[in-house]
């Protein structure tokens, strides 16, 4: 049995489990962090770095979603420096990518969007790349709009991890990285999907959508992907 441990998240003294991750520690004492990589259910990787917490003694910001809680503790969520990083993060998402969410099928209803609102973004501080990126619509039932994808690969790990089908990977570095399907085959010719549509409803944005979503019409409903992770987990 994991012994019980104290820590501090911002001034608040918590009690929770060793071991436990600091974001898990967070949303049971509902202290809201950012989060886009991060999904209920899967296995976190830390990829969007929203989640960066300062930990006293710890020379370097930490995600919240891979650290460990640890005992005596003393952690920051909310500090300027932490909200700046956070917009940054937020900006150089909007500039690495073709983002237009006037005309987006996920415009009011995008995590990234969103995001962006709740950190006061009304316009970008670095120069947009617009690089020349591909629209997948071989799938009889979805679309994979590479102009949208940040990279978050909820898709991938839902499909590796809930599905078991392991038909989306990530290809390439850095600048260059996007997710392909099977051996970076269209979509359409998949041999391993099973078209469950677990990627579509956890994508946090545009990218991956039904073929009958509409300019600003897109409903997603993530919960029901977490509902099925949480029913499908080996209770002791």
């Amino acid at each position: 049995m994991t012994a019980s441990i104290t820590i501090t998240i911002d001034d608040q003294l918590i009690e929770t489990t060793g071991g436990m991750s600091l974001l898990e520690v967070c949303r049971k004492a509902n202290i809201s962090i950012p989060v886009m990589c991060d999904f209920k259910g899967l296995n976190p990787v830390g990829a969007c770095r929203l989640c960066l917490v300062e930990i006293e003694g710890v020379p370097k910001l930490l995600p919240a979603c891979t650290t460990p809680a640890a005992p005596n503790q003393v952690i920051h969520t909310q500090s300027d420096k932490l909200r700046n990083y956070r917009r940054m993060i937020i900006e150089l998402l909007f500039s690495e990518r073709n983002h237009i969410c006037a005309i987006c099928v996920a415009n009011n209803n995008c995590e990234l969007q969103k995001m962006g609102y709740e950190l006061g973004i009304d316009h970008v501080r670095f120069p947009y790349l617009y690089p020349a990126c591909e629209v997948d619509a071989t799938h009889e039932k979805y679309t994979m709009d590479h102009n949208r994808c940040i990279l978050c690969t909820r898709c991938v790990r839902v499909c590796a991890e809930v599905e078991g089908a392991m038909t989306k990977d990530v290809m390439g570095r850095g600048f260059n990285s996007r997710i392909i399907t099977d051996f970076y085959q269209s979509w359409g010719d998949s041999d391993t999907c099973t078209s469950c549509g677990k990627c579509v409803q956890i994508c946090p944005t545009g990218a991956l959508t039904p073929n009958d979503s509409a300019q600003g019409r897109l409903k997603k409903n993530p919960t029901c992907v977490a509902e099925l992770i949480e029913k499908r987990e080996v209770k002791p």
